[in-house]
């Protein structure tokens, strides 16, 4: 319709008495607003068709632009895809959870902070996130038989947290998840590799520690021994562990341990000496067994209030489930080649003792 035959519609009809120019005004309006619903409707159409190629479903390839994503414990596949849409990284969620889906992959997702980019595939994100490498943390290892104070020393040195921050969570041993029966977190801090994330306290890497003891726990099944707690059974392990030369002795001294037990001796076991004393060497003088303190086997009958150590799975193993044997004494003759000789016989005993003292030139 051109201008001059829209005025002429609109002066149609001149009989009337009416104010032209209000209904010239009101109809404009109607015809604007019909067609802009129109174009509107157009505009939700073609940006429906075109979206997928505005807006892809998924992206290709790796990606450009790194990025770091937390993964939090617990979260399902849904929320980590969610996580990584709103961080930029896969092009939509639906895209990464069918990936996921379609690979069996949900229960292989774990969490941890990552080093990734925007723009991936949603199957590149995927293999991203299964790689250890991929993930921004460091190891750190803890060796068996360590005690909790040197724990804390490696932990500190992993980390950046200082020694301080380790001792005062240990304080408050009711938030690490301890056993029932656990005193301290002394015994508790499982050896093994842990990862410290960038979201790590010096309590949450405790935590992974006791956290980590207790599932060893529950597939060894500590509350199994006959006449034993739990914490007699992690604190003999402790004794063995750091007693012990190689796995193959560990159940024979915990046979030893044992039989003096059963016949009312005391242990007089060096290792108790030196973890009251705070002290790591291989020469044990009269006068350090005569120290004063609970720990001390040489003055205290049975077994020390608690572990003397952290203790791996092969102790806790020996601990449970000791080697048959009338064994009362065992010596380590051979520190360097950690060869350690067994016998019912005091006279060997004492034999066996003279070669240690020559392997440390004490004689």
């Amino acid at each position: 319709m051109s201008p001059q035959e829209w005025d002429t519609f609109l002066l149609a009809d001149e009989a009337e008495p009416v104010d032209h120019e209000v209904r010239r005004d009101r109809t404009r309006k109607i015809v604007y607003a019909g067609l802009a619903a129109v174009a509107t409707a157009g505009i939700v159409g073609f940006y429906t068709l075109a979206r997928p190629f505005l807006a892809p479903d998924d992206f290709e390839g790796a990606g450009t632009g790194p990025v770091v994503v937390r993964i939090s414990a617990g979260e399902s596949a849904v929320q980590i895809a969610e996580t990584l849409a709103k961080a930029g990284v896969v092009a939509s969620s639906n895209a990464f959870v069918r990936e996921v889906e379609a690979r069996a992959k949900s229960g292989s997702l774990r969490p941890g902070d990552y080093r990734l980019n925007k723009g991936m595939a949603a199957s590149v994100a995927l293999d991203r996130l299964l790689d250890r490498d991929s993930r921004v943390s460091r190891r750190v290892t803890i060796p068996e038989g360590l005690r909790a104070k040197e724990v804390y020393v490696r932990l500190s040195a992993a980390s950046g947290f200082p020694v301080a921050e380790f001792e005062k969570a240990a304080a408050q041993p009711a938030a690490l998840g301890l056993p029932a029966y656990a005193k301290s977190v002394e015994g508790f801090l499982f050896p093994a590799t842990y990862e410290v994330e960038p979201s790590s306290t010096a309590r949450s890497l405790l935590r992974d520690m006791t956290a980590q003891f207790g599932r060893v726990a529950d597939r060894l099944e500590l509350d199994s021994l006959e006449g034993m707690t739990p914490l007699d059974v992690v604190t003999t392990a402790s004794i063995v562990q750091a007693e012990g030369g190689r796995d193959d002795d560990y159940p024979k001294i915990a046979r030893v341990i044992y039989n003096r037990l059963k016949k009312g001796g005391r242990l007089e076991m060096d290792t108790t000496v030196l973890y009251a004393q705070n002290r790591r060497t291989l020469n044990v003088s009269e006068k350090d067994t005569q120290v004063r303190s609970p720990y001390n086997t040489y003055r205290i009958d049975g077994l020390p209030p608690g572990p003397i150590g952290n203790p791996g799975e092969q102790a806790l193993r020996a601990a449970l489930k000791p080697a048959k044997g009338d064994w009362y004494w065992f010596v380590t003759t051979d520190p360097g080649r950690r060869i350690t000789k067994f016998t019912d016989n005091e006279g060997e005993f004492v034999k066996y003792r003279e070669e240690l003292n020559r392997y440390l030139g004490t004689n």
